[in-house]
């Protein structure tokens, strides 16, 4: 058994360094402990020890450490609730990415363009002229119209068909109960956000609960810890500290932390590459990216002013193959000639290259980021670093235990064990509770809470590495706001009840409803 064990670490270990050798920021680390070696602080014959007490010194041990911790949260990505129904979802995500493309392609032949060509030289000066102010950039996007929005995903997700369904007549699909996926029940969670279901003082809390000096002193109490837990630069340990909520002063830092996006040298000159073949080629998917750009940020009062880096940085995320090649599940993609070029491999593209086609409110991934980073090259890696992890299984057919289908199971769940009255009420008026909350959950509440409150409801994904905060959320909202969605019987006026969320306290809600009665 011993022997079994050595030789699964050791292919373990074998198949780590293969990978570390993959990321980015391996080359500057190998060179600093090269040069660490060559120095006088590393004896030949107390090689072991010296270079260890050295690497610990320099900070070296710790960059170590976290690269190992961020690759293995990467080995667990792929948690189904049911792999034998893997295939099922997988055929699905195909018909769904192939109903995409096909609209792809009918918007490009009813606007007489192509999907992607070079850039003329005019559009490309154009471009370099204002990058720094691209929501001025003269393009026409008048035409366009977003591909999908989250009521066309909802659809898809409620038509689906799974292994055991049974035939119900022309009784329309009212939830996801017929779907075969597993998740947790309120106790479950309850273990999960233990910290939450304790009733511990968190950061974020409804102050009022408190005396005003006490919040204080228990906030300066935070702040204290926090910069002790950045300073030893270990991600499980800021991953563990954002489980009480982050002061706003060093969210960036804890969130860089955790997701292992600290940007170094190479990262400026990765970043560089996106943006040069942002000027080299037009793609049809840029139009698409500044058109929900103007739908969503820009109409927004908190996010319009970041309109600018918003372009820059979801231009440069559409032109980054890394984000195909690190996403589990390869999504569909098209592979494009250039405009007015032979059909040879150079002039063949995927399209896109991140292989991420936008739908309406994908901005919205990005825009709360804009509060935390003043560098875009630093915004950007972040972004790109969440959404691998989290945002991408949002706009996804799955059976992930964090995918979307997962999340709308949890929710309605949750409702007919929080609030049987309330469920029933939306099963008497034929209004199927999910088409309210859905637009929440797949955008995990952006542009809908405002960005102080949306920050702490982030702060928990990053702190649980889960997204089952979301519907839980959704669902004490609904019950929160229940006198008057009892006394509503059409889906406008529910929405009415439900559409401003600016009073909402994140981890009072959340606290309040984990809490053991």
């Amino acid at each position: 058994m011993e022997e079994i064990k050595d030789k699964s670490i050791h292919h373990t270990a074998l198949r780590l360094c293969e990978d570390l050798k993959q990321n980015p920021t391996y080359k500057g680390l190998y060179t600093d402990v090269q040069k660490l070696v060559s120095s006088s602080n590393v004896k030949y014959e107390d090689f072991k020890e010296s270079l260890s007490k050295s690497m610990k010194e320099n900070g070296l041990e710790a960059e170590l450490r976290n690269n190992v911790y961020h690759w293995v949260r990467s080995q667990n990505k792929d948690n189904l609730c049911y792999a034998s129904f893997d295939s099922f979802f997988k055929k699905a995500q195909i018909q769904w990415e192939k109903r995409i493309h096909k609209s792809l392609n009918s918007m490009c032949s009813e606007l007489g363009i192509h999907l992607a060509r070079i850039r003329f030289t005019q559009d490309r000066e154009e471009l370099i002229e204002k990058w720094g102010e691209l929501s001025n950039y003269d393009v026409d996007i008048n035409k366009y119209r977003p591909v999908y929005s989250p009521k066309d995903f909802l659809e898809v997700l409620l038509n689906l068909k799974g292994p055991n369904y049974k035939h119900r007549g022309e009784e329309p699909t009212w939830d996801f109960s017929h779907i075969p996926i597993k998740v947790k029940d309120l106790s479950e969670l309850r273990t999960l956000y233990s910290e939450l279901s304790h009733g511990e003082a968190v950061m974020g809390m409804n102050t009022s609960r408190y005396m005003s000096s006490s919040y204080a002193a228990f906030e300066a109490e935070r702040i204290a810890l926090g910069e002790r837990v950045v300073l030893s630069n270990h991600a499980p340990v800021a991953q563990e500290y954002l489980k009480k909520g982050c002061p706003p002063c060093l969210r960036k830092k804890m969130w860089t932390l955790v997701l292992g996006s600290e940007v170094k040298e190479t990262h400026y000159h990765y970043y560089e590459k996106l943006k040069t073949h942002v000027l080299q080629y037009d793609l049809m998917v840029d139009k698409l990216i500044i058109k929900d750009i103007h739908l969503t940020a820009s109409n927004d009062d908190q996010y319009f002013v970041f309109e600018d880096v918003l372009h820059q940085i979801l231009l440069c995320f559409s032109r980054d193959a890394e984000i195909l090649k690190q996403l589990s599940n390869k999504p569909g993609y098209m592979q494009v000639v250039l405009k007015g070029k032979p059909s040879t491999p150079e002039n063949t593209l995927i399209f896109p290259p991140s292989g991420v086609i936008p739908f309406h409110g994908f901005t919205m991934y990005a825009a709360p980021f804009c509060y935390l980073f003043d560098d875009s090259v630093a915004l950007y890696f972040t972004v790109r670093a969440f959404y691998l992890r989290y945002w991408f299984r949002l706009h996804r057919v799955c059976g992930h235990s964090q995918g979307i289908l997962c999340l709308c199971l949890l929710f309605e769940r949750l409702l007919q064990c929080y609030d049987p009255v309330l469920w029933h009420h939306f099963k008497k008026i034929h209004i199927p509770p999910i088409r309210v909350v859905f637009k929440w959950i797949m955008r995990a509440f952006s542009g809908h809470l405002p960005p102080e409150q949306l920050l702490y409801l982030w702060d928990l994904v990053l702190a649980y590495d889960s997204l089952e905060a979301i519907p839980l959320l959704a669902v004490v909202i609904l019950i929160f706001r229940r006198d008057n969605l009892l006394r509503v019987t059409t889906l406008q006026n529910i929405e009415a009840v439900l559409a401003d969320l600016s009073s909402i306290a994140v981890m009072s809600m959340l606290q309040m409803a984990l809490s053991k009665e």
